[in-house]
């Protein structure tokens, strides 16, 4: 008795019972709800009433009795019809109920309306396709400048050097010489920049590679000692790569402009089916009761925000943590899971 009124009771599933032949012999309030129909509406119809033209053409719900009855019970996830005709996205389970003797007598199921699920799973599906979009033709931009500036002006300031050397040699003289070195401290800068705009190994989606490059040919020009960590062996798609970079990338110019640090720490590890980074500094560490980010007017809450905003729309986190001579741990997580997979 206490268990037929729990079952009544419930409104956010729908749970019925089927005779043998696939009749509907018991509604509860959750399948009116979800279904559409009174008690007396659907009691001794075939349930195949839930079902699209186009499954009951295919045999569907005939077959989902069967494979009930031979393996106990069945799962499908799919559009089924509500009264009216109205399509819904919904889990079904069938079970199949046997007496003592083990005859079969009926079916039991249970439906889930998963609509508004599904919904948002396509709209997050949706997000981080224009995500991947985005960063991809950021990333082609970015490609694109740094092999017209390498390709280009640093070869063409390279044999400018190269010929300023010769003259000074010839005619021994140190004005053109100190012009050579001038000509020599810009190539290196462009070649900085060279590096900040697109390491070459993100060419080949290798992640803990390109962080090695930037903290080699970046980082420790700005007079930072470095350590690099790692124990990150999955092969993560080139949208995740260059996401996590950029983050990265962020967070070690916020701890050149404003940290006053003399070392810097980055990990890269796997957690919970993503990527956690972490970077963290030996500097002053943020004023107190500045949560997250410093003042606007320091230029570092801009970059709070990008990172934070690159780790979410690719429906992971950014978190901060910070004190007054502690320093400063940035960390960030990103999904290596579907839809990633599915990004064009």
């Amino acid at each position: 008795m206490l268990f037929e009124l729990f079952v009544h009771s419930v409104v956010d599933y729908a749970i019925y019972m089927l005779d043998v032949d696939g009749r509907v012999i018991s509604w509860n309030t959750g399948a009116e709800r979800i279904k559409g129909y009174s008690e007396a509406e659907i009691l001794g119809r075939h349930f195949s009433v839930f079902y699209t033209d186009r499954d009951i053409a295919d045999g569907k719900p005939a077959e989902e009795l069967l494979i009930a009855a031979e393996m106990g019970s069945h799962e499908d996830e799919g559009w089924r019809l509500r009264r009216g005709g109205e399509k819904f996205w919904a889990n079904t389970v069938i079970t199949a109920l046997r007496d003592r003797e083990g005859a079969l007598v009926g079916f039991g199921k249970v439906t889930r309306d998963l609509t508004e699920h599904r919904k948002s799973q396509e709209e997050t599906t949706g997000r981080r396709r224009a995500f991947a979009h985005f960063v991809r033709a950021q990333e082609t931009e970015r490609r694109r400048i740094a092999w017209d500036v390498h390709d280009d002006s640093i070869q063409s300031m390279i044999a400018v050097s190269m010929r300023l050397q010769m003259l000074a040699a010839q005619r021994r003289d140190s004005a053109l010489a100190q012009l050579d070195e001038a000509i020599q401290g810009a190539i290196r800068r462009l070649r900085i920049l060279v590096a900040q705009l697109r390491p070459p190994a993100l060419d080949d989606d290798d992640l803990v590679a390109s962080v090695r490059e930037y903290l080699d040919d970046v980082v420790t020009g700005w007079g930072l000692e470095c350590t690099l960590r790692h124990d990150f062996t999955a092969k993560p798609p080139p949208d995740i790569v260059v996401t996590a970079f950029r983050i990265l990338q962020e967070a070690l110019v916020n701890v050149r402009k404003h940290a006053n640090a003399t070392a810097v720490e980055v990990s890269l590890t796997g957690q919970d089916g993503g990527l956690l980074v972490k970077v963290a500094d030996n500097g002053d560490g943020m004023k107190a009761g500045v949560e997250g980010s410093r003042e606007v007017a320091s230029g570092e809450h801009i970059g709070m925000a990008s990172m934070r905003e690159r780790a979410e729309a690719a429906q992971g986190w950014f978190r901060i943590s910070s004190g007054p001579g502690e320093g400063t741990s940035v960390a960030f997580w990103i999904p290596l899971g579907p839809p990633w997979s599915a990004r064009n």
